[in-house]
């Protein structure tokens, strides 16, 4: 979205029709919104790339022609499901951690496969993959922190405190893309391949570690839920690093101007 300021006196007005010449300008003419086409740059430089994208590329050539990006979505959205479910349940029996892992493989490959296979194929629809993608990322991590929280192994505001610091990495990057063009999905080598093995292995701690509970005095807190606050942190940590670093960036992109009147 592009704003557009233009002096000249034949600007369209905000209603589509032509000012009139010598006719003064209100402020309102001074904010007119043009939508411009344009291609993001993706980047997702992660540590197990050299690993991902091998793997990627070998399912993209062997899925079966009536295999479509949509089908791989509503995978990612059923693994999510699964996976929110799965952690719930662990109220009843812990061995629905293992249920919980295997959705986080699952969700990896519908997640990680649709918009490979798109562009793979050459059959890319930009604007609806980017609106779905990330409206079902958000549907899906909220279900999973929610399910989390319902679980005996995380307080349910911990995890909430972990679902709003991923809204706010989302909320970064889909500002970021918008406005210098680049679609930036991973910081520091981390990515939600990352993401996804470090809770696999959580999992697995859960399953097979204690769970001893910390006095801080002022608090307790059980060692899952100081792992999950932690992951949390470091969330809103990255978020307030990067966001301050664009904002230099921008701001000698776009000097402050003197206004005059």
């Amino acid at each position: 979205m592009l704003l557009d300021i233009q002096s000249n006196e034949n600007k369209m007005a905000p209603s589509g029709e032509r000012a009139e010449p010598g006719r003064a300008e209100t402020q309102s003419d001074f904010f007119s919104i043009e939508t411009e086409k344009k291609e993001h740059k993706r980047v997702n430089d992660i540590l197990l790339g050299p690993l991902e994208r091998p793997a990627l590329e070998f399912f993209c050539k062997h899925m079966p022609k009536w295999v479509m990006p949509d089908h791989l979505t509503l995978l990612g959205v059923f693994a999510g499901l699964l996976i929110g479910f799965s952690y719930f349940m662990t109220t009843f029996d812990r061995n629905f951690l293992w249920l919980a892992s295997f959705g986080l493989v699952l969700h990896w490959f519908g997640d990680s496969l649709d918009g490979s296979l798109a562009r793979y194929r050459k059959i890319e629809r930009p604007k609806y993959g980017y609106y779905v993608d990330h409206v079902v990322d958000a549907y899906v991590t909220t279900f999973i922190c929610i399910g989390l929280g319902l679980s005996p192994f995380v307080d349910l505001n911990i995890a909430l405190f972990d679902l709003v610091g991923y809204l706010l990495m989302s909320v970064m990057a889909y500002i970021t893309s918008n406005v210098t063009g680049v679609f930036k999905i991973s910081y520091s080598k981390f990515g939600p391949t990352e993401a996804r093995v470090i809770v696999i292995l959580a999992n697995f701690y859960f399953y097979f570690g204690p769970n001893p509970v910390f006095d801080f005095s002022l608090f307790t807190m059980s060692l899952y839920n100081l792992i999950a606050a932690g992951a949390a942190c470091i969330l809103y940590l990255v978020f307030a690093i990067f966001t301050l670093k664009q904002i230099r960036e921008l701001a000698k992109l776009e000097p402050a101007k003197k206004w005059s009147s």
